[in-house]
């Protein structure tokens, strides 16, 4: 079952494109750093450019790092919006994962109850009063 379930994430990801998006993303991010870092005097290597766009991206905002010039903001608005929306897109899909996933486990259930109902003159007593336990859980819900 979990590896179905790995095949349809990632066939959900594949189908509604959120791969390319989160690698576009991150291609984005790596760029942002890198404006952010030429234009920005008070950052002084590329890796703190890297934590201020992480910090800006996820709202965190803890102040160590900051941009003082235009283009870096500009760049920093950029990202967020960018971030906003792909967080969006992502959780989107997700859910949209989790239902199919529930979906295929409901149909799995289904199916593996009419196998059982198609040879209901072979299963023995024990057998069928399991079957009629299943029938009455099965109405409940």
């Amino acid at each position: 079952m979990k590896k179905r379930r790995r095949r349809l994430l990632l066939q959900t990801f594949r189908d509604t494109g959120v791969d390319k998006i989160l690698g576009s993303f991150f291609i984005f991010f790596l760029f942002a750093a890198l404006i952010v870092w030429i234009f920005e005097p008070t950052i002084n290597n590329y890796f703190d450019s890297m934590w201020y766009c992480f910090v800006s991206m996820t709202t965190i905002g803890f102040g160590d790092v900051s941009a003082t010039t235009l283009i870096p903001r500009l760049v920093t608005v950029i990202l967020w919006l960018y971030a906003a929306v792909v967080l969006a897109i992502f959780t989107a899909v997700l859910t949209s994962f989790f239902m199919d996933a529930a979906k295929l486990k409901a149909n799995e259930s289904v199916q593996e109850f009419l196998s059982e109902l198609e040879r209901l003159p072979e299963l023995s007593k024990e057998e069928l009063e399991e079957l009629s336990k299943r029938v009455k859980t099965f109405k409940k819900q």
